[in-house]
């Protein structure tokens, strides 16, 4: 029972609101020491585990790194691009983004994805095209731009992480047809996906672009009362 302490240790630091990963190293620590183990290995142990996890730590660093900028201006200082731009819409702004996010996912770039990019950088960008044409933009208004922004990072990076050979994407698709008796190339794969990728890309771009025009006509009719 006593080998469980470092749970009571997590929660006693999470509920004292003491450092988060100071308290995670302690309760490490001390559960290694009441299970026999010396230090070396407990130091082992962590290190072989932030090592074999180091996919999600680079995530949080991620995650870090995008909480700074915001917390310093990052959002603003996107809207305030964006608002110099003279005829940028929203759907522009996305369907932008599409075409970028699609080129980086054909050599395996990612950006940080909806939490790392989307958030911080291309909402901000679309409320702020919005914001320079009308004023304002109502919640309906961004709770549609954050499905429209979220669903072109989901449609190109889906699609677009088939373009790199070697890419995980496109090894999933090579043993699937393997297992089904169709031996593929991995070049081929590739030229093969580029239209479908194209594709997809411009519906997704098309289907937000009217999707925005249509919130703009509603939020010009709601802004003049006509």
């Amino acid at each position: 029972m006593i080998k469980l302490i470092g749970v009571a240790i997590v929660i006693l630091g999470f509920a004292l609101k003491m450092d988060n990963i100071a308290t995670i190293l302690v309760a490490g620590f001390v559960t290694g020491l009441v299970s026999g183990m010396d230090v070396v290995k407990i130091l082992q142990t962590i290190g072989s585990s932030f090592v074999a996890n180091r996919s999600m730590a680079i995530f949080i660093v991620i995650m870090l790194v995008t909480g700074t900028l915001e917390r310093n201006g990052l959002r603003e200082m996107a809207a305030r691009l964006i608002a110099k731009i003279r005829n940028a819409t929203a759907g522009i702004v996305i369907a932008a983004y599409g075409v970028l996010r699609l080129i980086l996912a054909a050599f395996n770039v990612s950006l940080g994805g909806t939490a790392g990019f989307v958030r911080p950088v291309v909402m901000p960008m679309a409320i702020g095209a919005v914001e320079a044409k009308h004023g304002h933009a109502d919640e309906k208004h961004v709770e549609e731009l954050k499905g429209m922004s979220a669903g072109m990072e989901n449609v190109t990076w889906f699609f677009g992480q088939v373009l790199f050979i070697g890419g995980s994407g496109a090894l999933l698709v090579q043993s699937t047809l393997k297992n089904l008796g169709y031996e593929t190339d991995l070049a081929e794969l590739a030229k093969i996906e580029i239209p479908v990728a194209v594709f997809a890309l411009i519906v997704a771009a098309v289907i937000y672009i009217l999707k925005d025009r249509r919130l703009e006509k509603t939020l010009y009719t709601q802004k003049n009362g006509k």
